[in-house]
């Protein structure tokens, strides 16, 4: 296998197991920390981890060309205007997905609908002549069903917060199709620090503006965990451990693999590799919390790999008759 065919199937395979780890972590979180709070700071972890990153990647490719002072200019401006679109579309995702959760979702439920990006991802790129083969459609169908069954627990309703959870859904999509216009004239690494900063600054300026509004009556701050309030830093610092975990691991390095995969791939293949998370997620809660997998998971875990399988599979193309 060639070297970018490892990247574009090893690191969202690596992404998918991290983020399917880390709901763990965030459930904690989302016990004590509002949604903004928590999202402003695990991003902003990510920042100094990939900046961090950046600086040992720099002094290690230091004998390498630099650019000239017109290309670097341009490639500046755009990993900005890359790093601001992908930022904005993370930024108001990972908002609508905690809100909506706040707002009654069940974890399953979430993850479920969230994971509905694999289908959105193929939709939005007809709009942007993207065609999907048709074994890929057949895997994106697959990996909905293996979802399902992983996902939902009960009779499926929706309802007000599921609707919050669609529109993130949505706004993953269009981040993975953003990410897909970037990545072939953006570095990967600087990409992802400048996402996070933005994410990270959208999040606080968010904050800010429902604290004001509390504080001025119009916001219920008798919760602990209420928009409106101020920051509990007892609370913050009661949960270093995740949020670092989730701010180094599920935002730094997980959201820089995802980069990383998607240059130069089809972004439904890389999609429904991502959506392994769900698998992941299954599979850690019957390891590390002594949860026991059903006959359904098991179905559905089975399914899922059966759709990233026929997804990695290069059928042979009709060539036309000249």
């Amino acid at each position: 296998m060639k070297h970018n065919q490892v990247r574009q199937v090893v690191f969202p395979i690596l992404a998918a197991f991290i983020w399917g780890t880390a709901f763990v972590a965030q459930d904690v979180c989302a016990d004590v920390i509002d949604t903004f709070t928590f999202n402003a700071i695990r991003s902003y972890v990510a920042v100094v981890v990939l900046l961090i990153i950046m600086a040992i990647f720099d002094r290690v490719n230091k004998d390498k060309p630099s650019l000239t002072a017109i290309q670097r200019k341009a490639a500046n401006r755009q990993m900005w205007i890359g790093g601001i679109c992908c930022g904005t579309a993370l930024a108001i995702a990972s908002n609508f997905q905690q809100a909506g959760i706040s707002a009654g979702t069940d974890s399953g439920k979430a993850g479920f609908i969230t994971a509905l990006y694999v289908v959105l991802v193929p939709v939005f790129g007809l709009f942007f002549k993207r065609r999907v083969s048709l074994p890929t459609w057949i895997a994106v169908v697959l990996s909905v069903v293996a979802l399902y069954l992983l996902c939902i627990k009960g009779d499926f309703s929706l309802a007000p917060g599921d609707l919050l959870i669609l529109v993130c859904a949505v706004c993953f999509a269009i981040h993975i199709l953003v990410i897909d216009h970037f990545t072939a004239s953006v570095d990967g690494l600087r990409l992802s620090c400048v996402q996070f900063l933005v994410a990270a600054v959208l999040a606080t300026v968010a904050k800010v503006v429902c604290v004001v509004l509390g504080l001025n009556g119009t916001g219920d701050i008798t919760s602990a965990t209420s928009i409106f309030a101020m920051p509990d830093w007892d609370a913050i610092l009661a949960c270093t451990l995740p949020i670092l975990y989730v701010g180094v691991f599920s935002s730094g390095v997980g959201y820089t693999l995802q980069i990383l995969a998607q240059k130069d791939s089809n972004p439904t293949v890389v999609t429904i590799l991502l959506s392994l998370e769900s698998v992941f997620a299954v599979i850690a809660g019957a390891i590390i919390l002594k949860q026991q997998m059903s006959v359904r998971e098991y179905i559905g875990c089975a399914i899922m790999f059966a759709a990233v399988i026929l997804a990695q599979i290069q059928f042979p193309t009709k060539q036309k008759a000249e």
